[in-house]
């Protein structure tokens, strides 16, 4: 039996052009819906997996503002069966202050998952610093996760192939996405879910914060568009250009 903590982080769901807010310091949220990463969702499915094999729990978590709420009532839809929200305003937290929020809910649990970053902030740091302050081995980056016979089984794709990690629970893992197909919460997962008591928790210390100076944008790429000709005309400059780009050969 493997209990399974998976964790989420409510960010924007960005599906167009990013703006920032007038400081810097995150994601102008004004006309933007809410969601997790795609690297937490594999998570979330991992998580519910994990526990029907093994006839564990999987419980999400997240620490955030009162609305991430909704994050986790549609992680219970898709099979979590508790979740634990740690309220506290994500602004003013940094890396190591959502790693010390989760780590007293980390502490009833076998195995630790989490999205390798945060969409929003980009931060890989969190897996790491919260193995650190529960003294477990982590591994980065996986796409799979199973247990087998009592081992922590992931595996995933290193810079010369495929890579096997085995680790003895209680272990932290951080999940990328492609490794799993997510599932999506279903109508009557929906209803179950809001039925399910949320374990409300507070900050166990004050924050330190992000210590950001400011998010910037990358300057808009620019296009050039060249007019080759008309009809059956233009065919000798597509040539010529075919073989410019080196897609024929002379």
């Amino acid at each position: 039996m493997t209990n399974v903590l998976v964790c989420v982080k409510r960010v924007p769901d960005v599906s167009g052009e990013v703006a920032l807010t007038a400081d810097g310091q995150g994601i102008d949220t004004g006309q933007l819906g809410f969601t997790i990463s795609d690297h937490e969702a594999c998570a979330v499915e991992l998580a519910v997996r994990i526990a029907t094999d093994t006839g564990g729990t999987a419980t999400v978590a997240t620490v955030g503002p009162a609305e991430a709420v909704e994050q986790l009532r549609n992680a219970l839809a898709i099979g979590c069966t508790a979740a634990v929200h740690v309220v506290a305003d994500t602004a003013a937290l940094g890396p190591a202050d959502v790693a010390r929020g989760l780590a007293e809910v980390a502490r009833e649990q076998d195995l630790v998952l989490l999205g390798t970053d945060a969409a929003d902030s980009g931060d890989f740091q969190v897996g790491i610093r919260l193995a650190h302050l529960l003294d477990r081995p982590v591994v980065n980056g996986l796409s799979t996760v199973e247990v087998q016979d009592g081992t922590v089984v992931a595996r995933g794709d290193g810079p010369e192939g495929p890579e096997t990690f085995r680790l003895p629970p209680p272990a932290v893992v951080t999940v990328m996405e492609g490794g799993v197909e997510p599932r999506y919460p279903s109508v009557p997962g929906r209803m179950k879910a809001k039925k399910v008591p949320i374990d409300e928790r507070r900050p166990v210390a004050a924050p330190a914060g992000p210590n950001r100076v400011a998010y910037t944008l990358p300057p808009p790429v620019s296009s050039d568009v060249q007019i080759l000709g008309e009809g059956a005309a233009a065919a000798p400059a597509v040539v010529d250009l075919f073989e410019r780009i080196g897609v024929l050969s002379k």
